[in-house]
């Protein structure tokens, strides 16, 4: 077995650790510098933090929560009635033995009366246990529902944010980041509006009815309850403190194993290319060791509280019944009143742990809300303007749009992610209608970056795009993205049928129309080679089909669009080349009529292009045709003849 280093361990706890406490099993790829993210734009962000913590504002965040439960008002008014009774139930029920033994030990009465008595007793406690009961189940019942309820509509705002935040947030937050928030979040605060909320208000009144009744039974033996109660706070929160921390440790120890095991399942074929077997394994060893000794100490001290303060609770027993004994003896305390103030003192303790066992869940619930809140209150993208217009293609055409051909023109337009890190310097691009514009240049020359402003994912800081002499800000969103077709270099099938995959570009589509578009892209021969065909339901982002497969089947969904611009983000970086012809023969018929901005690494897909852009740092360094390049000997034709590489 492979032995592994102490600075690998720190590597292996910081890596799957910290960083990963409750994030699930999908993979945090760490950010690199100046990249793009695998399945958005732009440069990659800072890491989100996942789960655990205490929370920053939490009555903030308990008024929030309060407010969706708010909403159905009426249920938890009649929730809280419902504990009430039941808690006031209980406590009547166990103050109703006074009146029983005192009348059992009453040499006065006869034994017809004891039995009676001891029978009218025994009922009357049934029925208000039996009162109790019913309360309890409705209370349940009917929190669970107004729970639920304020779930999905949290889940619901969650959801509808996320389709409303920029392009930015998805670029600078992971993606486990947010799903994060969808689940282990959420399910926290489900936990706590589901059982938490309720037991806390039944504690309280247990609690206070438990001392009242005491008070009321003897204030004598009250008093010696009352002063074991700092006592058992401070044992409790001491405890707590403790468990706390070992049960933080414990999820973050879960959550590196978890990462670890995914990563190492998904990468299965390049640890056995590279023989890590071994050295995977000792890896996996160390940290499923760290996890089992958080887990021991987390269980440890989760499981002493319970009987550390029933212990306490048993010196606060044997004190009153001590104490009251010797009452019963000098100054006439009657047996019933001591029975029940024993029977007071023995519970009196339980509410106390109950709470304090509560807080862990409060704690965890509370950062999650605040997480969820915090997409919330994300700002969404810019509203349109008032007067903004809708666009069309000629054979698209819209009630009220404005008919577009597709000239685009980028006039002096200078644009940084981040401010002070300008991207673009100044640039200036004009494309025709039907033209096809390439842009190549090395990685992070800033060609994505050109597509992701003509879509508006980012708003320029300084220039003007014109769609048809339209400045783009005067468009509406969903108009302007609606007529422009993408094929990323990152493939992303959604879960369905092939042809539904395909009819995602325009959902009207007629079948004809995807058997269509799936041949101009040079798709329909692989699709009826399909178990069945078009209908064939596809697994896991397309999992049942090769890569080159699944960026066909993407480049259909661009082709049975109508839109009359065409983006191509390395859409055959993904197909042999033996494939890419096909796909190219597809592309000519694709872009006909359409004005397309092609980003390519390989230079023998642009040769045909109309005008070919050459970047570098964000600057255009070079323009025209293939041909006039090459006779430059510039920049372009050392790339063309491998005299330099894209980097």
């Amino acid at each position: 077995m492979s032995r592994i280093s102490e600075e690998r361990k720190e590597i292996l706890l910081r890596r799957y650790g910290s960083k990963n406490i409750n994030s699930g099993p999908g993979k945090v790829t760490p950010p690199a510098p100046g990249g793009r993210r695998p399945g958005g734009f732009g440069p990659r962000g800072p890491r989100g933090h996942i789960g655990g913590g205490k929370p920053k504002n939490a009555m903030a965040t308990i008024n929030r929560l309060l407010a969706y439960i708010g909403r159905d008002k009426i249920k938890v008014l009649f929730v809280f009635a419902c504990v009430l009774s039941s808690t006031l139930t209980n406590l009547a029920g166990s103050y109703l033995l006074r009146p029983i033994i005192n009348n059992l030990v009453d040499a006065k009465s006869t034994a017809q009366e004891k039995i009676s008595n001891l029978v009218l007793g025994i009922l009357t406690m049934a029925c208000i246990y039996l009162v109790g009961v019913i309360c309890t189940y409705l209370q349940q019942r009917i929190m669970i529902g107004v729970s639920q309820n304020a779930l999905v509509k949290i889940r619901e705002e969650l959801f509808r944010k996320i389709q409303k935040l920029p392009v930015k947030y998805h670029d600078t937050h992971t993606h486990g980041d947010v799903m994060s928030r969808f689940t282990n979040d959420l399910d926290s605060v489900g936990e706590m509006l589901n059982n938490t909320l309720s037991q806390i208000f039944s504690c309280i009144i247990n609690l206070v009815g438990t001392v009242i009744l005491m008070f009321v039974t003897n204030w004598i033996l009250a008093l010696v309850i009352v002063v074991t109660i700092p006592l058992l706070v401070y044992v409790g929160n001491l405890i707590g403190k403790q468990s706390r921390k070992y049960f933080i440790g414990q999820q973050q120890a879960l959550g590196a194993v978890n990462g670890y095991v995914e990563e190492t399942v998904t990468g299965q074929k390049v640890i056995k290319v590279f023989s890590h077997e071994e050295t995977t394994m000792a890896e996996f060893e160390f940290l499923s060791d760290d996890l089992r000794q958080k887990q021991m100490k987390a269980q440890f001290f989760g499981s002493i509280i319970a009987p550390v303060m029933g212990n306490l609770g048993q010196v606060s027993f044997a004190l009153s019944s001590t104490i009251g004994g010797i009452l019963c003896l000098t100054a006439n305390f009657d047996i019933g009143g001591l029975t029940i103030f024993t029977n007071y003192s023995r519970h009196f303790s339980r509410p106390i742990n109950e709470l304090s066992m509560q807080m862990n869940i409060i704690f965890a619930a509370l950062a999650g809300a605040e997480r969820v809140f915090e997409v919330m209150d994300e700002a969404p993208e810019k509203a349109d303007p008032e007067d903004a217009i809708e666009i069309c293609a000629e054979g698209n055409r819209v009630e009220g749009a404005q008919i577009i051909k597709g000239e685009v023109v980028l006039k002096n337009v200078t644009f940084g992610y981040e401010p002070g890190k300008t991207i673009l310097k100044n640039i200036n691009v004009t494309a025709k209608p039907g033209q096809k514009i390439a842009f190549v240049g090395s990685t992070g020359a800033g060609k994505t970056t050109i597509t992701n402003l003509i879509n508006r994912f980012y708003d320029i800081e300084e220039g003007e795009i014109l769609i048809d002499g339209i400045n783009i800000k005067n468009i509406k969103k969903d108009s302007l993205r609606s007529n422009i077709a993408m094929v990323l270099q990152d493939t992303h099938l959604f879960s369905g049928t092939v042809r539904e995959n395909i009819r995602y570009g325009r959902l009207d589509a007629t079948d004809e129309e995807v058997i269509a578009a799936a041949k101009t892209a040079c798709a329909h021969s692989f699709i009826e080679r399909l178990p069945q065909g078009y209908d064939t339901v596809l697994e896991g982002d397309g999992a049942n089909l090769s890569q080159g497969e699944r960026q066909l089947l993407n480049i259909a969904r661009a082709a049975i669009s109508k839109a009359p611009i065409l983006i191509l983000d390395e859409a055959t970086s993904s197909v042999d080349t033996r494939t890419e012809k096909y796909i190219e023969r597809g592309m000519d018929r694709l872009m006909k009529d359409r004005t397309t901005f092609v980003i390519a690494h390989r230079l023998s897909t642009v040769r045909n292009a109309d005008r070919i852009i050459v970047l570098e740092h964000g600057e255009i360094i070079e323009q025209g045709t293939h041909e006039e390049l090459l006779d430059m000997g510039g920049r372009y034709y050392q790339l063309y003849t491998g005299a330099v590489e894209l980097d």
